[in-house]
């Protein structure tokens, strides 16, 4: 299984979790990091420039490695949330390949795949990353997300914001 086969956004999402046997729970642990009852001044985001289907664990990547350098450059003076939530479930018709492999498989028949994992979807200019920090910390948390953009599978830009007055 390669991930680039999950990138192309086609088709209808397939997220009716009430129909899959076994739906694969998704790998994000948190959505939302730091201190999120503070307002802060400047707000950077990474916004998606083209449409595509991010898999949980690119997800979970990207938040790791934002969430690392933020907590330990900033304490707890910042807020980090992942906007796009993995809906659409992502099926695989497993083949095997190799000596004797005919007598193991079925082609196309019955092709309609197991489930493996899920993606959210994203359109083009959709946040992905949003985080919050005050004018100090703006560096570092362009930082952070140079480093989730690294993790995700389709390019991006950081987009700056102040919130203040």
């Amino acid at each position: 299984m390669k991930a680039k086969n999950y990138r192309q956004v086609k088709g209808q999402a397939y997220t009716r979790k009430e129909y899959v046997k076994s739906s694969p729970p998704s790998k994000i642990s948190k959505f939302t990091m730091g201190n999120s009852r503070t307002e802060f001044s400047v707000q950077a985001k990474l916004i998606a420039l083209e449409n595509a289907q991010i898999r949980h664990n690119a997800l979970e990547a990207a938040r790791i490695a934002s969430n690392r350098i933020l907590s330990e450059r900033l304490g707890e003076n910042y807020f980090l949330r992942i906007m796009p939530y993995p809906h659409a479930i992502l099926r695989e018709n497993k083949m095997i390949f190799g000596a004797h492999a005919d007598r193991l498989q079925d082609g196309m028949r019955g092709a309609f795949g197991k489930p493996i994992g899920t993606a959210a979807r994203v359109r083009t200019n959709q946040p992905i990353i949003v985080a919050g920090v005050n004018e100090d910390g703006l560096e570092i948390a362009k930082k952070a997300l140079k480093l989730g953009q690294a993790k995700l599978p389709m390019p991006c830009r950081i987009e700056i914001e102040t919130t203040g007055d």
